[in-house]
């Protein structure tokens, strides 16, 4: 019989940041895709020079170039740190846009961060993966 064993990754664990208790938890579509992305990234090197911390909650970004009376687009974050944010979302989101996202920080208090989208591509059939990165550092994310 031949057993094949699964190299080591070589991503180091990855911490988490505690997601309030009362956060409402994401909807199983996608918790699936999230998941989904995760487990394509196995093996895979982190490139980042600041690691971010797993953090899963729904936010709401408003951009500034959005029409009067649009509502905000719904995100549903991957993973922080204190310069941005990982985030999934079903809809394609404009690059370089800059826009406030309201998030519930890891303390249970609901924030508005000025914010930049800094990337926004297709990871499954009606899914956009994406990151932005926070005007300001938001140190309630530090890992």
């Amino acid at each position: 019989m031949l057993l094949i064993e699964h190299p080591k990754s070589s991503k180091p664990t990855q911490p988490f940041l505690n997601r309030p208790a009362d956060a409402p938890g994401l909807p199983p579509q996608a918790e699936m895709i999230l998941s989904a992305i995760e487990t394509g990234q196995y093996g895979r090197l982190e490139r980042r020079c600041v690691a971010r911390a797993e953090y899963r909650v729904k936010a709401m970004l408003k951009l500034f170039s959005d029409v009067a009376g649009t509502p905000p687009w719904t995100l549903y974050t991957r993973d922080a740190n204190a310069r941005g944010l990982g985030f999934i979302s079903t809809h394609r989101l404009p690059l370089g846009y800059g826009g406030v996202l309201d998030i519930m920080a890891p303390d249970g208090q609901t924030r508005a961060i000025p914010c930049t989208l800094l990337r926004c591509r297709e990871a499954a059939p009606g899914w956009y993966e994406g990151a932005l990165y926070f005007n300001r550092a938001q140190m309630e994310f530090a890992v």
